[in-house]
């Protein structure tokens, strides 16, 4: 009976795992139907639906970089599209014909190798690997036209993220005013650097989302394209000073030569230019840095730019990048006499019919100051003082204005303040306020050199716009470099007017000045300027630079024409021309001349003159020393210039570390703008012992 009973029970056991095993394989085979049913019906949904859960990166869409036009809507600077080659080893290796066919073409199209392919293609899960950057749109054309082929048809995971790189078609022309864009797309110096956040845009995105319909979309917001700055820059202008300043270079080898070029009715800046230049599409290019290094062979120089420092590959540099024009001072010497007989004829100091008896030396305080012609100049007009440059006769004036009227006159004129051009590079207010003596300061030896334009210091932008404004009659305009602001269309976003801020001297003063500054062309210094056909007016300057008597010099020359209705002023400035005789050279007006010929007739300043240059009066500047009677030491300095000259230290000192820090906070370039001058004008008013003069000697009274 008990087996009986197991064998039942072992029967039913059977049955029940039957049936079971039955429902089982019935799910199962629902399952399978569901899955199967899903797959089809609605597993393109879904997969969008798992897709959307992962985390997508969204896509950049770069702005571009408003251009830089000049006055002629010439391309000073703008942005070129280049491209960076984007792969994906995880797309990439899924195929291995695919993957092979892809290696071929990036070997073949864009130089790289099979290894260098294989080693980001190690990655195996990355969607985003960077290849090469900065191609061309032809580079990446020429790919594209062989993927959409059918030659390229097994080519995948390959693309292409758009970017801007900054192109300056003219290289160094212009470099100082334009300044350099590095990466970010901050601009450096010049117009890039002062209008950085006109020229920068927006960046846009792409972003990829599911619709209602759990379709993958996606979006893009554009990017905002910066603004372009349309300028009073004329290229053709900047050609042409720049040629005629490397001719002088090659005869004369100065240490610097600076030229500034500027609408008189405007003061609008035409061009800009210093010797040592540089390229902005390479601008940490040390190579530009090689005139600082002159005692060493090519050689030495390779040689030390590969072991130079971080520190001193950045000091070379803003040497290089430091603009002359606005940023370094010097003594203006001569010059100067323009502003100060300007003053004394507007605060009615000087009628204009006065004349004064040159006898070689003014005493001033105890110390007698000699005039460069010993001998002295004799009787002078005051159109005769000008043209011979005549110190002694300018002592006379400046003691006649007294140190109230003379000191009022620096500041109409906007010495000892910054002219507010709109590019960065200008000393602090309070830098600049050093260079020149006010009320207090102006003691008589301090108000007679000052006087003849020794002992200040000015910048060649201050004293540009300050002779704008005495011949275009007696408006002070505040120079610039932008008329306007446009849109990439084309549209007007902001125009930039002419700021008149003051008044300096009447219509009839400033043609009084015109007619004098006329005359030293045709009958004294500034002989070497005369063009045949053309009325030019201008003034030389012949600054010794410190420490006295040792020969070096800086010549100089502001000139202006046609003199009836001035068009142009052209102000060139050489710095320690190497030649025997560097006071006797005339560089700084033989620069003018060269550089006005060729500049009239591409302004169309048309002839109205029939004086021949070969009818002008020759009279040469020539500059020695200005002995002081009982002088207790070989350098010619009176006592109270000793003291002023040591104080003087003290200040440049501190001078220095305010313009440094000016320039931090104006273009964040350590040094850009450290207030050093090039003349130590501090204290040199004290020392009337080796000023600029002028006079060959020939007397006229």
């Amino acid at each position: 009976m008990k087996k009986k009973k197991r064998k039942v029970f072992l029967r039913r056991m059977r049955h029940k795992l039957l049936l079971m095993m039955i429902v089982l394989t019935a799910l199962f085979a629902v399952l399978i139907g569901t899955l199967v049913y899903i797959n089809t019906s609605k597993g393109a949904r879904y997969e969008k639906e798992v897709l959307s859960q992962k985390n997508y990166e969204s896509i950049t869409v770069p702005y571009r970089r408003g251009d830089i036009l000049d006055c002629n809507g010439t391309v000073l600077a703008t942005s070129n599209k280049i491209y960076s080659l984007i792969i994906e080893p995880k797309n990439i290796l899924r195929d291995e014909k695919k993957r092979a066919a892809t290696t071929d073409a990036l070997v073949k199209y864009f130089g790289v190798t099979k290894e260098e392919i294989d080693g980001f293609l190690e990655d195996s899960k990355s969607l985003y690997k960077v290849v090469k950057k900065h191609l061309s749109y032809e580079e990446v054309k020429a790919f594209n036209d062989y993927k959409d082929s059918s030659d390229g048809e097994d080519v995948t995971g390959v693309w292409f993220e758009e970017g801007y790189t900054r192109v300056y078609p003219y290289k160094e022309l212009g470099c100082h005013m334009l300044g350099f864009v590095v990466s970010g797309n901050e601009g450096i110096g010049g117009l890039e650097g002062s209008y950085n956040d006109e020229l920068n845009g927006t960046n846009g995105r792409t972003y990829a989302f599911l619709n209602d319909s759990y379709n993958l979309e996606r979006t893009t917001e554009p990017a905002t394209n910066g603004y372009t700055l349309v300028t009073s820059i004329d290229t053709e202008i900047q050609k042409i000073v720049q040629k005629n300043s490397l001719e002088l270079q090659k005869k004369m080898n100065p240490k610097n030569i600076s030229v500034l070029v500027m609408r008189p009715k405007t003061c609008e800046v035409l061009a800009m230019y210093n010797l040592h230049q540089y390229d902005p599409n390479d601008a940490y290019n040390v190579d530009a840095t090689r005139y600082q290094f002159p005692e060493m062979s090519d050689e030495e120089f390779k040689a030390y730019e590969e072991k130079m420092t971080d520190e001193q590959r950045l000091d070379a540099l803003n040497e290089v990048w430091r603009n002359f024009v606005l940023s370094d001072t010097f003594e203006p010497g001569s010059t100067y006499k323009t502003f100060v007989l300007s003053g004394a004829l507007e605060e009615g100091v000087l009628q204009g019919d006065e004349t004064f008896y040159c006898d070689g030396h003014q005493q001033v305080a105890d110390w007698d100051i000699y005039c460069s012609e010993h001998a002295g100049h004799g009787t002078l007009d005051l159109s005769g003082a000008l043209a011979y440059s005549c110190n002694d006769c300018f002592m006379q004036i400046g003691a006649l204005m007294g140190r109230t009227i003379f000191a009022k006159t620096q500041s109409n004129f906007g010495f000892g303040m910054r002219t507010g051009i709109d590019i960065y590079g200008e000393m602090g207010n309070d830098s600049l306020a050093t260079l020149v003596y006010n009320e207090e300061k102006l003691n008589e030896v301090e108000l007679a050199t000052s006087a003849f334009g020794q002992g200040v210091s000015v910048t060649m932008m201050q004293l540009g716009t300050a002779f704008c404004s005495a011949i275009n009659g007696g408006y002070y305009y505040q120079p610039n470099l932008v008329r306007r602001i446009v849109d990439e269309n084309g549209n007007l976003i902001k125009n930039y007017d002419n700021i008149l801020v003051r008044r300096t001297i009447s219509e009839q003063t400033s043609a009084k000045i015109r007619e004098m500054l006329q005359g030293v062309v045709e009958n004294g210094t500034g002989w070497r300027t005369a063009i045949e056909g053309y009325t030019i007016g201008g003034k030389t300057g012949t600054a010794e630079k410190l420490p006295r008597n040792t020969g070096k010099f800086i010549l100089s020359f502001i000139g202006f024409a046609p003199v009836e209705d001035p068009e142009v002023v052209i102000y060139c400035v050489v710095d320690e021309p190497d030649v025997p005789e560097q006071d006797m050279s005339g560089a700084g007006t033989m620069l003018f001349q060269m550089i006005a010929s060729d500049l009239f007739p591409y302004m169309n300043i048309y002839k109205t003159n029939d004086m021949d240059p070969a009818d002008v009066k020759k009279v040469d500047e020539n500059v020695s020393p200005t002995f002081v009677e009982g002088s207790p030491t070989d350098d010619n300095v009176a006592p109270g210039a000793q003291q002023n000259e040591e104080d003087a230290d003290a200040e440049e000192t501190e001078k220095t570390d305010e313009g440094e820090d000016a320039g931090d906070e104006e273009t964040g370039e350590e040094g850009d703008e450290s207030g050093e001058t090039e003349e130590g004008s501090d204290g040199d008013a004290e020392d009337p012992g080796g000023g600029e003069e002028a006079g060959d000697g020939e007397d006229t009274g």
